[in-house]
Order: C-alpha cells, then structure tokens, then sequence
C-alpha cells in the first residue's frame, strides 16, 4: 500500500531535521568551547623545535629540579626508545609537574596509579603533574607506537620515604 505524500514527508522530517541540527549544535558547542572557555592550541611558548630541543630550556638540561617545599618539576625528553632522564627520585607527598616533549615522532607518558596520562607530541611542550603520596616504585611508559623497540621505552618515578 503506498504511503501518503504527509507520512513521506513526516519521514523526510524525521531524517533531515537531525541531519541539519547535529552539526549546528557541534559547531556551536566547539565555538563555545574555543572561545567561550579558551580552549585552544598552545601558543609560541608551548612549543619547541624538535631539531633544538637539546639546545633549549628547561630541555637543555634534564632532570628534577625542587621548585618548592613538596614540588618538583620533572624536565623530560622522549625520543625512540627512551626517556631523559630515566629516573626520578622524590619524597612522599610531593607534587611532580612533568614537563614533557618528544625530539622525534609522537610518544605517550603514562604511570599507572598515579593519573598520568599524556601525548608527547615532537614539538609540543606537555605539562602534567601528580602527586605521589605512597613510597614506591611507579613505572613511566611509554603508551603511543613508536617504532619497533616501542616495548623497552620505560623509565621509573622511585618515590622514597620521607626521612
């Protein structure tokens, strides 16, 4: 039995109302999001060359540096397959900001139990902090593919007793 051209037009409805009102409201929700939230790509000073990371700061010169009583800021390089400095050694109860970058293709830095998550992307300055309450040993992995030897990529945060 063929449709009414009403029915016919209620499913045409049906379809091209979504069709034009998802893109409409994921426009606006990322217009609101670049603009209204600032929410956007890093500026110059969150980016590096990823040929002069080794000549520019804070990169030039890795490792932990205390910036405050119980912070640290870890500077951190990445490149296939491993991580400068490969060790990081803090007390319990301080708060590490991992200041990242990556000098060749795009890495991960993940520490399981201790909510670090990021890209590494080669020229992209990451910032991401934790704070290690417990003693212990925590293994910094590297979670993206990056070549053939991508499962020796790992480094440790060894976090020591307080004494």
């Amino acid at each position: 039995m063929p449709k009414s051209g009403t029915t016919v037009y209620l499913y045409e409805l049906a379809w091209i109302l979504p069709s034009i009102a998802i893109p409409v409201g994921m426009l606006a929700a990322l217009t609101v999001t670049a603009f209204g939230a600032g929410k956007h790509l890093p500026s110059v000073a969150g980016r590096v060359s990823p040929t002069k990371v080794a000549e520019t700061a804070p990169f030039d010169q890795p490792g932990v540096v205390r910036v405050a009583p119980d912070r640290y800021e870890a500077r951190m390089t990445s490149q296939i397959w491993s991580f400068a400095p490969n060790e990081i050694r803090v007390p319990a109860g301080s708060t590490v900001t991992f200041i990242a970058t990556s000098k060749d293709v795009v890495h991960g830095l993940f520490i399981p139990g201790a909510n670090v998550n990021a890209m590494l992307l080669p020229g992209q300055v990451t910032r991401v902090s934790a704070r290690f309450e417990k003693p212990g040993e925590y293994p910094l992995l590297c979670h993206e593919y990056c070549g053939i030897a991508h499962h020796t990529m790992w480094a440790r945060v060894i976090v020591e007793p307080r004494s």
